[in-house]
């Protein structure tokens, strides 16, 4: 292994030594740890510290590194006090979770990491997102990624790479080529002959370095980084190493060839580096025996200190108030001045209006520029707020909403249009498993609003036609909003802009160009977790949403009928005050839903109601909603799938029971 040291001072020399030793070390006792049972799992990165390490130093350390699980080395680079790594990974008070994820599965914005996530090529998108914010601020950062050979594989990579390219953004995709995805070879995840050729599908420049020789990692990346500040690009740098142990200790590395093991051991980058310093008297062996007995103690004392620190107390109230960041509803009242304008309208006008209110709010999604989105809803707000916040994507779901949580980790607000709610499952990943779960996993808000076009009627089929809201409802972590008329949609969706929280916003197609109401010119607030009573009465409790209200109140023109009419607006929170209160009063209650019947919200309504006011009720609950099949495109099947008319049948069985 030669080592081109002839513009590095001693000191730095020296420096890097102790760098690649920490980590070393540290896992060496995380190894003895686990074999004792003390720490649940382990990921080691020995044998590659040299990457972690020499990327973790040529940085600065304002600027964004999001390591994988075997890049302990950044976490130590970064000087992150070892009893509180030694705690993460113990479930302890003093980690970074509160005992709520494991291992290197954190981020802290104090030390400018973002966590590994097991998705693995989610977060390159993630970093595009951080990337994009440095550029908008014009602070001259880098932000560096890594992944491994086997995450190359997935379709998170490509569209990642694909943006980054394309919008140009300051980030260094490292990836680390180990030989291995878990017990797959590399042979087995890619054909090209080396990675560093993937770059040149999009035209990105690309970087090969030897991952076990830290001089070099740092020398070049030290030198691409201010490269990539003064002229910001986008570089794949590919990193050459091997992993020496399993993936993780308990799946070992019986697959592979002894030879090739035999082959890396003599490549150790600690081995090799600390006999070139002895060879050139850079060192000597009692510098080595106290650099190592100082670490040493360093770790036995913040052992000491992880150890001795108490387990965590579950706190019910704790628990599920981290679920969601503390938002406090401010509300603005607009003044007298009205319009009578359509649904679409006022989504429009509401969005305007937050985008001036918030300097710091994207907008992203395909075709929202010049075209401005494929149901004109913002349309003219290219002219006004400029290319850099109204942003045309790539077709992209996953990375761009990946790039949008990276945006509200760096302090940018967005709104992610998705031209239907059906492509939403091209993007399910990073809502479920990065938005929703954010806040909780590390305190860290996920600032973004989907707007999700959704729902039938107008003859588009079973790839435009659902209302899938009933998939995100459940998952913790959520807002979900869906509003029915333009006065709620405007109001709402300047509230949800507003909250720090992840806010799915559907908005029904149907009724963008057919709903018109009078709505305030000002810019105005509505709370969400309120609905609405549009209508009271006596006999029964109609609760619905969407479209289902418009269904509802053309119903009740034809049967005569005492109902309260509630308008839930806000699904998740859900305004059970309101439903509990009117279901008491009335004892009867029917539910509707445009989305199929099982699994959707309507069963989780009924199944609150029957736990809460059982004693109240005089017959069963009712539910109504679409057929169990896909959303048909002709209109005679379209309107048979639809609740419309069975929701009107069910009302006249239910007010006779």
């Amino acid at each position: 292994m030669q080592f081109k040291t002839e513009r590095i001072a001693k000191e730095t020399l020296v420096f890097l030594y102790k760098s690649l030793l920490k980590p070393r070390l540290i896992e060496e006792k995380m190894l003895l740890l686990l074999r004792q049972g003390k720490i649940s799992k382990w990921f080691s990165g020995i044998g590659q510290e040299a990457i972690a390490v020499g990327v973790g130093l040529a940085l600065k350390s304002d600027e964004y590194i999001l390591p994988m699980h075997r890049n302990l080395g950044i976490f130590t680079t970064r000087n992150i006090p070892l009893y509180r790594l030694f705690s993460q990974w113990q479930g302890k008070p003093s980690g970074f979770t509160k005992g709520r994820d494991r291992s290197f599965h954190f981020g802290t914005q104090e030390y400018n990491i973002v966590g590994m996530i097991s998705h693995l090529g989610p977060q390159l998108g993630v970093a595009n997102g951080i990337a994009l914010a440095n550029l908008l601020k014009k602070n001259i950062k880098v932000t560096a990624v890594f992944t491994g050979d086997g995450a190359t594989s997935e379709g998170d990579f490509h569209e990642a790479l694909n943006v980054a390219a394309v919008w140009q953004l300051p980030v260094l995709f490292c990836i680390e080529n180990n030989g291995y995805g878990l017990s797959t070879p590399s042979s087995q995840q890619f054909k090209c002959k080396q990675m560093i050729d993937k770059a040149i599908g999009y035209g990105m420049e690309s970087l090969q370095v030897d991952g076990n020789n830290i001089v070099e990692v740092y020398t070049k990346i030290k030198a691409l980084a201010e490269s990539v500040r003064k002229n910001p690009r986008p570089v794949l740098v590919e990193f050459i190493t091997f992993r020496i142990r399993g993936h993780e200790e308990a799946s070992g590395n019986k697959y592979v060839p002894n030879k090739l093991i035999e082959k890396w051991a003599k490549k150790d980058p600690l081995k090799n580096y600390q006999e070139y310093l002895l060879k050139q008297k850079v060192i000597n062996k009692a510098a080595i025996t106290d650099f190592k007995n100082d670490i040493t103690k360093e770790i036995n004392n913040n052992l000491t200190i992880a150890f001795e620190e108490p387990a965590i107390k579950p706190n019910l109230n704790t628990e599920l108030k981290d679920v969601y960041n503390t938002f406090t509803y401010k509300e603005i009242v607009p003044n007298s001045e009205t319009k009578n304008i359509r649904l679409v309208d006022a989504i429009s006008k509401g969005l305007y209006q937050a985008m001036e209110r918030h300097d710091n709010l994207i907008i992203m999604g395909q075709d929202i520029a010049a075209y401005g989105g494929v149901f004109k809803v913002t349309e003219g707000f290219l002219d006004t707020f400029g290319a850099d916040r109204v942003r045309n994507t790539p077709i992209c779901e996953s990375s761009i909403i990946e790039a949008a949580y990276g945006l509200s980790i760096n302090g940018y607000k967005s709104v992610v249009e998705l031209q239907f709610s059906d492509f939403i499952t091209s993007g399910f990943n990073p809502v479920i498993n990065l938005l929703a779960k954010s806040h909780y996993r590390w305190q860290q808000p996920a600032d973004v609003v989907l707007r999700m076009p959704c729902g039938a009627g107008v003859g588009a089929g079973p790839f435009h036609s659902q209302t899938n809201e009933a998939w995100f409802t459940k998952t913790p972590g959520l807002k979900v909003i869906y509003p029915a008329f333009p006065y709620d949609a405007k109001g709402l969706l300047a509230t949800a802009i507003a909250d720090e929280n992840p806010v799915l916003f559907f908005e029904h197609k149907a009724l963008y160009r057919s709903v018109y109401q009078d709505v305030p010119e000002d810019y105005y607030t509505l709370p969400l977790g309120k609905a609405n009573l549009l209508k009271e009465g006596q006999d029964i409790s109609i609760i619905t949403y969407g479209a289902g209200v418009h269904w509802a109140l053309d119903t009740l023109k034809k049967i005569e009928v005492s109902a309260d009419l509630i308008d839930l607006r806000s699904l998740q929170p859900l305004d059970t005050e309101m439903i509990f209160t009117s279901v008491k009063k009335t004892g009867k209650v029917i539910i509707l839903q445009e989305d199929t019947l099982f699994g959707g919200l309507a069963s989780d309504i009924s199944a609150l109601i029957t736990e809460n006011c059982f004693e109240y009720l005089d017959a069963p609950v009712k539910r109504v909603g679409s057929l169990e099949t896909p959303v048909p495109f002709a209109k005679e099947l379209e309107a048979k799938f639809l609740p419309k008319e069975r929701f009107k049948e069910t009302l006249k069985e239910l007010l006779d029971y």
